[in-house]
């Protein structure tokens, strides 16, 4: 830019941080019938989800019609928020972002990101047996944070019309209404024990969104005007500045990897698959329950998913076993992630308490459980790098081998014995750790090179 031209104006851009005081609130649904509303009418939707998260994006993406990045201060990191942020303003009319839990659970909270970044915020609140206490939930949630960016509040599971008229009495203000969705509704999203089905297990899911946007569509938010709607504003100078970060090395030049992906094995973050194509990796998607061949690659990549679900199909895949089994005797690396790995040991007992066996790469077995096993924020040290992500399950594995590293929590003192532990047999290298690459290309790139992996700590 020469001297003396006019700096870069800032842009807005109409935006919402879908938020509610608990899960199971119906955010997903409210989003996702949001995002659905507006691209029918032909607008450019851009969606996001704050925190770690595999399934709800599902639906976003479908809603949208484009990948669905997660947004998190701690995970990845405040500059790749602001950038995706930016990225997205840029090209959409409307930009949403689901909220993780409650609004103010968790460190960093999806109020944390709607005050980091100006993004209003819609909360959702199940008024199932309640009348006079929205009133309160509403104001609490509104008022807890002073100077939250706010817009208003929706009703979830709404009995009647009389119910509607009640909870909207209940608000100090009558402009934060902006309606309910009735309970009982065809547009239920349906869940299980690790929370939303994927959209693509489901024969025609877009019949389930477009039942919850025609539903949206009959409340004051579905029949606002665009251009009424709160805005973030966009700084097009911090943007391009954000968005030229450095580009990661070449790390994966002339390797091909290969990617488990189907609905035992979907848990991928789309930033995961760029990265490894931006650092020069060729990719190629296979699927263990269609029966599908290896490819003959240098590298394989097994992300979690549900393949306790699947477990019977996958025990039959004898082929696959087999082409796993060369591959690491060949010295070629697997990274297996959560259920990727859960379906590499010899057993895996499903929750009704029967034993499949597996492909054996890793001795020992894996059990299901009805209760949450680990949940929340981790990270993993590798020769001077670190690798940020989560973990969420409800498996046990059970297994001679001895850890050669552990996951650790954010800023906490590790116990012994404490966090997810890393196993190393071979070439394969597997945890419930569920990495996002980026946070360490560096890292993240070792995971599928065959060279010995030091981790900073056992």
């Amino acid at each position: 830019m020469t001297s003396g031209a006019p700096a870069p104006a800032a842009r807005a851009c109409v935006a919402v941080l879908v938020a509610a005081p608990a899960s199971g609130q119906g955010k997903t649904t409210v989003a996702a019938a949001l995002a659905r509303l507006h691209a029918r009418q032909g607008r450019t939707v851009r969606a996001f989800k704050c925190g770690p998260d595999f399934l709800d994006p599902h639906w976003l993406a479908l809603a949208t019609g484009a990948p669905v990045h997660s947004l998190d201060l701690w995970m990845t990191g405040e500059a790749d928020c602001r950038a995706r942020l930016h990225a997205a303003a840029e090209v959409a009319d409307l930009v949403i972002v689901e909220g993780v839990m409650g609004l103010f659970d968790g460190s960093p909270s999806a109020a944390d990101l709607a005050e980091r970044f100006g993004l209003p915020v819609l909360a959702v609140i199940d008024a199932r047996a309640m009348a006079g206490t929205f009133g309160a939930l509403a104001f609490g949630l509104q008022h807890f944070r002073p100077g939250l960016p706010w817009f208003g509040v929706l009703a979830n599971r709404v009995a009647s019309e009389r119910h509607a008229g009640m909870l909207k009495d209940a608000l100090r203000e009558s402009a934060q209404w902006l309606g309910g969705l009735p309970k009982g509704g065809d547009f239920a999203l349906p869940e299980r024990h690790l929370g939303l089905v994927g959209a693509a297990e489901l024969d025609d899911p877009m019949v389930l969104l477009d039942a919850a946007a025609d539903a949206l569509a009959a409340t004051p938010l579905g029949q606002r005007p665009l251009d009424s709607l709160p805005a973030f504003r966009v700084d097009a100078s911090v943007g391009a500045a954000t968005a030229a970060r450095a580009v990661p090395q070449a790390l994966l030049a002339g390797r091909h990897i290969a990617i488990a992906r189907d609905a035992a094995f979907s848990f991928t973050y789309p930033a995961n698959i760029e990265l490894l194509q931006v650092m020069g990796a060729r990719l190629s998607f296979f699927s263990p329950l269609a029966g599908d061949d290896l490819p003959d690659c240098d590298a394989v990549w097994l992300p979690g998913g549900y393949p306790e679900l699947h477990a019977g199909v996958l025990s039959a895949r004898h082929a696959l076993r087999d082409a796993l089994t060369l591959h690491v005797a060949a010295g070629r690396p697997i990274w297996a992630e959560c259920g990727g790995m859960m379906s590499l040991f010899e057993t895996l007992v499903t929750a009704d308490g029967s034993a499949h066996a597996m492909w054996g790469l890793l001795p020992g077995r894996v059990s299901m459980h009805k209760r949450l096993a680990a949940l929340g924020p981790q990270q993993l040290d590798l020769q001077g790098t670190q690798l940020r992500g989560h973990t969420f399950h409800y498996s046990s594995s059970d297994t001679p081998l001895v850890p050669a590293a552990r996951t650790s929590r954010p800023g906490a003192v590790q116990a012994v014995g404490a966090g997810e532990a890393v196993y190393v047999q071979g070439s394969v290298r597997g945890s419930y750790f569920h990495a996002w690459f980026p946070s360490s290309p560096e890292a993240a790139a070792r995971l599928f090179l065959p060279d010995p992996i030091e981790f900073a700590h056992a």
